[in-house]
């Protein structure tokens, strides 16, 4: 099974919310840091920028309730793809 980690976040998925060529996203939202697949992580920049301010935001989950018990955030950081580092 091939995980896919979020371009601003690291949470991982078992699917690739950009589709299986990996330049097709289904625009969803990541459950963790909110970010629309396809929009605002377009780009390594736009990536960048949308986890400046989701982390200076307090990097709150976009869906509370789906938030692991013990998360740590430096951990899931590190998942990021090395291109939208």
């Amino acid at each position: 099974m091939t995980i896919w980690y979020c371009r601003v976040c690291g949470l991982d998925y078992d699917q690739s919310p950009w589709g299986p060529d990996g330049n097709s996203p289904d625009y969803s939202i990541c459950e963790c840091c909110g970010v629309e697949f396809g929009y605002e992580d377009y780009t390594p920049d736009s990536a960048r920028q949308y986890r400046a301010t989701w982390l200076a935001g307090g990097a709150a989950w976009f869906y509370p309730k789906l938030k692991p018990e013990g998360w740590l955030p430096a951990k899931q950081l590190r998942q990021i793809p090395d291109s939208y580092q």
